[in-house]
């Protein structure tokens, strides 16, 4: 393990542990104030009230997973928008406190040679949920209708044939019982820059930024239009698009949230707290330390 660079804590991006707005460092390692006039709203959302929120949020989510679950229905979010519009720090939230038994996230890598010989929605068929299921795709079926057909990586007739088919394809997928709920999250050019920004200078999230994102940032207009032609194309009665202000992430995380609980008729099924059996009164004998390994205590 190699030792901490020291320069990178000279105006190092600190993540906080439940929030991806970085906190800006001076040289003696003190928050600076980042408050901008331009920001979306009239004031910040506290930590506080934010924590709050979120909790009381993720309670029903739990009741809503518990019903899903007992009811036998199939639950499918879509998670659609510009690259840093808050769509991964969203989704964490919704599953952070679910049992990852009944809830997952899909979250594929470009095409196989195999899958670009398919059904362009096979692969996204093998990933729908079961009975009692609720999914939630990290960008999904609609890459064709964005950035593929942004950048040129499908024909002009795969994508007319996708903006065709998709309506279908969706309207078929709710006639099956699947409930299916779109999100488009919305973040500003200046926004979007910024977290750009941002994220090239903290080396954990660094990551997030791919050369198809800067790219992507090249392109603003077309994406823009690309996703006007999309709305136009597939926001269909059976399966709407719900647009997501995002610019204030903390703010779009509790509203989409908020939203989704809104959608769905769920009862409360939260089972009864469980009364605990008194533990067993064995003598037990621990083994002598020295016959064990232990993690070095560094810290």
């Amino acid at each position: 393990m190699t030792e901490t660079d020291p320069t990178l804590l000279d105006g190092y991006q600190v993540q906080d542990d439940d929030d991806d707005d970085p906190v800006l460092l001076d040289h003696d390692g003190r928050p600076v104030e980042t408050w901008r006039e331009d920001y979306p709203y009239d004031q910040r959302m506290s930590r506080a009230d934010y924590d709050r929120e979120k909790r009381l949020l993720q309670i029903e989510l739990l009741k809503l997973q518990n019903w899903i679950k007992e009811s036998g229905e199939r639950l499918v979010v879509l998670f659609e928008g510009r690259d840093a519009a808050g769509k991964g720090g969203t989704i964490k939230r919704f599953m952070e406190h679910l049992n990852p038994r009944g809830s997952r996230v899909v979250a594929l890598e470009k095409p196989s040679e195999r899958e670009r010989g398919e059904w362009y929605f096979q692969r996204y068929i093998q990933q729908l949920p079961t009975a009692g299921e609720m999914v939630f795709f990290d960008r999904s079926w609609y890459n064709r209708a964005g950035v593929e057909r942004v950048m040129g990586f499908c024909t002009e007739h795969e994508y007319e044939e996708f903006m065709r088919s998709c309506p279908e394809f969706e309207r078929m997928l709710v006639r099956s019982g699947i409930q299916l709920v779109k999100y488009w999250f919305s973040v500003s050019d200046e926004e979007q820059e910024r977290r750009f920004q941002a994220r090239s200078k903290d080396p954990m999230r660094r990551w997030k930024l791919s050369p198809m994102d800067l790219e992507s940032r090249a392109r603003w207009v077309e994406y823009s239009r690309a996703k006007d032609e999309m709305f136009r194309y597939t926001d269909i009665k059976h399966a709407h698009w719900w647009v997501v202000e995002a610019d204030d992430k903390r703010r779009a995380r509790l509203n989409c949230i908020a939203h989704l609980l809104s959608l769905i008729d769920y009862e409360d099924l939260t089972p009864p707290p469980l009364e605990l059996p008194p533990r067993a009164e064995d003598a037990y004998v621990r083994p002598p330390l020295e016959e064990q390994t232990f993690v070095p205590q560094i810290y």
